[in-house]
Order: C-alpha cells, then structure tokens, then sequence
C-alpha cells in the first residue's frame, strides 16, 4: 500500500469530496506536506484524522444527557 496520498486518492480513501480534502488543508485541519507544488497526505495521519473524529455509540448504562 502506498504510504501517501494525492488530494485525489485521499478523497476516495475517506469517501469525500476533493472540494473538502482542500478545505481540512487550507483550514489546517489535516497535517499535509508540500513537495514542490504538490501536496501529499501521509496514509497514517488521515487514518488519525479519521480516528478523531469518531463517536462511541450510546450503551444502556450511559445515557443521554440535557443540557
């Protein structure tokens, strides 16, 4: 498997638009690099970005809280 990304293939690894890929770069959202004018995403750092942004799901002993 490849270590890094385009913009392009780390679309379709996360199932999202280009548009939004450029955007977690340009709101630094993502860690990125630059190798000249080309921009790569390390295959680790999207799977942390992914990681981050997960939700545990609700059980019977947690319930839901009103704020």
């Amino acid at each position: 498997m490849k270590e890094h990304f385009t913009v392009q293939e780390a679309a379709e690894y996360m199932s999202i638009t280009v548009r939004f890929v450029r955007r977690l770069i340009s709101e630094r959202r993502i860690p990125f690099y630059r190798v000249g004018r080309l921009v790569r995403l390390k295959r680790s750092e999207v799977d942390d970005f992914i990681a981050a942004g997960r939700v545990d799901p609700i059980t019977s002993a947690r319930n839901w809280t009103v704020l």
